[in-house]
């Protein structure tokens, strides 16, 4: 079994067509072919399907990926092993949701540019679900992550601050002046929400579940910045972190409710593979990023919004 094969597998995994794939590892389509003609005999089973045009992954091909994958990451993390010299350098692939990539790592990203010119920055995002497997599998080198919870013996994470979590409503909404809104107050209420699995989500659920309460409809978003504009148009009320909404609260188009429910604040960590050679410029970046959302978490530059802190 050769390295050639596992980078074409991989790929071909990907795009499901010979000809793309021979021009992606620049090659011929009979080149592609035979290569994975040696490895599916190798292997004693067919690993693609090939039916007319189409070309589709058999069962076989999927249970042998994440290997693949395992496999050519472990040789990826050699190679920089030994090339790596005193400053950091290459590329370096992070996992991050929209709300930290957009709202919290901007001031990071300038700074760690700054120091460190020579790597290559790839951000991907990712839902909660596909998480550990981007880990292990090597298509994440680590990843930011909003959640309070371990996540398990097989990785590593550093606490980067808690994030406040507010319920949001326009300024006409009937719970907006309440002096405190309790979590029956949700009963029947139009929520505009995160997709399931989100981790803050994840606690309000919790939350009207061990009470029995349904609310009226739940809408699920994919992006934060819709179910703002849909807060500010009157459709519902919403959750969302603090860093999310601070324009928004400071121009009084939206309120935070008093809520006087279990907090649904969250802890912002970053993730890593135990087995994972943190190289150089991995190492470099979780300094700067603890350097930098520390400094704003402990900053006294919060807003005050009737009672609450918008850090």
């Amino acid at each position: 079994m050769e390295v050639r094969q596992l980078q074409i597998f991989r790929i071909l995994a990907e795009e499901l067509n010979f000809t793309r794939t021979a021009e992606l590892v620049h090659t011929v389509q009979s080149n592609v072919t035979a290569q994975i003609k040696a490895l599916e005999e190798e292997l004693g089973m067919p690993l693609f399907d090939r039916l007319g045009r189409r070309v589709a992954i058999t069962d076989a091909g999927r249970r042998f990926l994440p290997f693949a994958e395992q496999a050519l990451a472990a040789m990826e993390q050699g190679q920089r092993a030994m090339q790596a010299g005193a400053a950091p350098s290459g590329p370096l692939r992070i996992g991050a949701p929209e709300s930290v990539l957009t709202y919290r790592l901007p001031q990071v990203l300038r700074a760690y540019r700054k120091r460190f010119p020579h790597v290559e920055l790839i951000f991907r995002p990712y839902s909660d679900a596909s998480l550990c497997a981007m880990l292990e599998t090597g298509k994440f080198d680590m990843a930011i992550h909003m959640s309070d919870a371990a996540h398990g013996p097989a990785f590593k994470s550093i606490r980067l601050r808690t994030e406040r979590v507010f319920l949001l409503s326009d300024a006409s909404h009937p719970l907006a002046n309440c002096r405190t809104v309790k979590p029956t107050d949700l009963a029947g209420q139009m929520l505009l929400l995160t997709e399931a699995g989100c981790s803050y989500r994840e606690k309000l659920d919790r939350v009207l579940a061990l009470q029995n309460i349904r609310p009226g409809n739940v809408t699920e978003f994919s992006s934060v910045e819709a179910i703002k504009q849909c807060v500010i148009a009157g459709m519902g009320l919403a959750l969302l972190p603090a860093i999310v909404v601070s324009r928004e609260l400071r121009q009084h188009q939206i309120k935070a409710l008093h809520w006087a429910g279990p907090s649904l604040d969250i802890a912002t960590q970053v993730l890593w593979h135990k087995d994972k050679w943190v190289s150089p410029a991995m190492a470099a970046f979780q300094e700067v990023m603890q350097e930098k959302l520390e400094d704003s978490e402990s900053s006294n530059g919060c807003l005050a919004i009737e009672g609450q802190l918008v850090r």
